[in-house]
């Protein structure tokens, strides 16, 4: 039980963690000190724990890594958008 909460809690912190540099982001309208290589790295780790959770039927895994890769294509997209 205590093993499951753990995992419940880490899944949800580090999903949501990529929200406060998106609102950042939107209000300031710049990404520029947001590395590109640093979330195309974290998009290619995620396209793979997607893929083990695919083969190991873990659908909690895919969800939670699929919200994730959702989230930095987002940052990946308002980095180019804001661009000047």
């Amino acid at each position: 039980m205590i093993k499951e909460v753990i995992a419940i809690i880490a899944t949800l912190l580090v999903t949501t963690s990529y929200i406060p540099q998106i609102i950042k982001g939107y209000r300031t309208k710049s990404l520029k000190d947001l590395s590109t290589s640093f979330l195309v790295i974290v998009g290619i780790g995620v396209l793979l724990w997607i893929l083990y959770g695919i083969f190991n039927s873990d659908f909690t895994f895919i969800i939670a890594n699929a919200v994730i890769l959702v989230f930095v294509i987002t940052l990946i997209l308002m980095k180019f958008y804001y661009r000047k």
